[in-house]
């Protein structure tokens, strides 16, 4: 019995530091700020914290750790995952990277806010790196603290385990904790700052490094340093591409153009826009990475960005992400072409996205409207304009798709008809209902009920379709929101009730109604309820 427990227990996590000792660190030791040259990363350690309490960690990621929820539940935990306590085997540092923010080259960066804590070896032989995000400052924290607040910190740990049971590649997220110290922050940069309280969260990946890790190196001219890494990345997380050399470094590129479409796909079919998809928050793996001022699209409004900082220009914007994905992309080629040294088959990587983009969105959209596959004559333009009136006036994207799925592909619309009344639950402003957008919508419903019950699918596989395709529950920014406003007054339980919840986001859970229904009108400019800014 007691082995049975030692197993799980959280001293029994294999640590495996391949990162550390395979790739060469920063010679300097002591934490100061700094640039850091002809090195992947520093070594520091996590700040202590006076009053650690765990806010709630995720069951699912505890198992691919194996670790029970009694260890979950035990103070070693909290200890372990706040910072407090460093385990035998564990090697803390920070990462070394830079990147384009906005679309400037802004030089180095790295983990100012982050401390991996060591890459552990599950039962599965599964490698899985532990990082710490507010758990102190690191030499690349600049003029920042290191730390994170509560708001932001559950807003990562529901958002990480949110888009994981949607079915998005993403980091994952152990634990939330409070620290139990305060944090000066100027939420919206007006002047104006609070104290919040202080929080850690323990996030899990298989790597978390970025396209920005390799720029850095490429623009100091470390091209040694660069294949070094290229070539650690490829034996570690893409061995099946064979042997480092130059054939391979195309086809890893051309790997990670497929999965950042990939990806990219999966985010505007919920309807999540990341707000800062800046070189160094974009994911070698193609993962969804760095929780930031993210958002849900409630309206849909294809030029909508949750970030204040991008308000103006708008760069990150819902519509932009697949622009975006592709000139990031752009920038590791010229990262990694030193290795390469032709342009050729780089370019062809580039060109691939845009078509493995274009598949995949129409796949997608036609598993939207529960179409067996995408028929093209009739389906570019089906597609096309429900994008354009969808818009029109404000619509919930989320609620829109999961009522269209309800609607017999039998029903006779005619364009001077009221629209359907399951439809009608998904507008925000019924008032805005006009003739004219009515007479526009039905004729759109005519057309695409009668493609609907030419489609090879019975009624009820049509709907079973539509509804694992639409999530009925997303994390919608108001009732994360709710969530974090008990947290700070120290009730953590909505943030477990919205766990659960969103563990299965495509199923009616009829007790849970209230959580699908629209944002309500207190919401509608309320701060972190529309825009955020990325203070955290």
């Amino acid at each position: 019995m007691n082995m049975l427990f030692h197993h799980h227990s959280i001293e029994s996590l294999a640590f495996d530091n391949r990162f550390t000792r395979e790739l060469p660190a920063d010679p300097q030791t002591d934490n100061l700020r700094r640039q850091v040259h002809g090195a992947c990363y520093s070594r520091v350690m996590p700040t202590r914290v006076a009053a650690p309490r765990l806010v709630a960690f995720s069951r699912e990621v505890g198992e691919l750790l194996d670790l029970t929820d009694a260890t979950c539940l035990s103070p070693d935990f909290t200890e372990v995952f706040v910072g407090n306590k460093v385990l035998p085997g564990m090697d803390p540092m920070a990462m070394c990277y830079g990147g384009h923010q906005f679309g400037s080259w802004a030089g180095q960066l790295g983990d100012g806010r982050a401390i991996n804590l060591g890459e552990i070896v599950n039962n599965s032989k599964e490698r899985w790196t532990l990082q710490l995000k507010g758990a102190g400052p690191t030499p690349y924290s600049r003029r920042a603290d290191g730390l994170a607040v509560l708001r932001s910190s559950i807003r990562e740990f529901l958002c990480s385990e949110a888009m994981f049971h949607l079915g998005i590649p993403t980091t994952r997220a152990l634990s939330v904790i409070t620290t139990g110290e305060l944090v000066e922050r100027d939420m919206f940069y007006d002047g104006h700052p609070k104290d919040e309280p202080g929080a850690v969260v323990c996030r899990v990946s298989p790597s978390f490094l970025r396209f920005g890790n390799f720029e850095i190196l490429a623009a100091r001219g470390e091209t040694a340093l660069l294949q070094q890494l290229v070539d650690y990345t490829i034996r570690t997380d893409f061995p099946e591409l064979g042997s480092p050399s130059p054939a391979t470094y195309n086809k890893w590129f051309a790997e990670i153009c497929r999965t950042t479409a990939a990806m990219i796909i999966h985010w505007m079919r919920v309807g999540f826009v990341h707000g800062v998809m800046n070189t160094d928050n974009m994911s070698i793996l193609g993962l969804t990475i760095d929780y930031g001022p993210y958002g849900w699209l409630e309206d849909f409004s294809p030029d909508w960005t949750p970030n204040t900082t991008d308000a103006h220009g708008r760069r990150y914007s819902f519509n932009n992400q697949p622009h975006i994905g592709q000139w990031n992309l752009l920038q590791l080629a010229n990262a990694i072409y030193p290795l390469v040294g032709r342009v050729e088959p780089l370019q062809e990587a580039l060109t691939e996205y845009n078509e493995v983009f274009l598949n995949g969105w129409n796949l997608m959209m036609a598993g939207k409207l529960g179409f067996t596959s995408f028929e093209k004559s009739t389906d570019d333009t089906i597609i096309k304009e429900l994008v354009e009136i969808l818009p029109l006036i404000e619509t919930d994207m989320t609620i829109f798709f999961r009522k269209l799925a309800t609607l017999p592909t039998s029903l006779q619309v005619a364009a001077t008809d009221p629209l359907p009344k399951p439809l009608l639950d998904a507008y925000y402003q019924p008032e805005q209902l006009t003739e004219k957008y009515t007479a526009t919508m039905n004729r759109w419903l005519k057309t695409y009920l009668s493609r609907a019950q030419k489609d090879k699918g019975s009624k009820q596989e049509r709907r079973q379709r539509m509804n694992r395709t639409n999530p009925k529950y997303v994390l919608r920014n108001y009732l994360a929101q709710l969530a974090i406003d008990k947290a700070e007054a120290g009730d953590y339980a909505l943030v477990g009730e919205l766990l659960d919840l969103l563990r299965n986001p495509y199923d009616e859970q009829p007790k849970k109604e209230h959580f699908a229904a629209k944002r309500p009108e207190w919401a509608r400019n309320r701060a972190g309820c529309s825009m955020l800014s990325c203070s955290s």
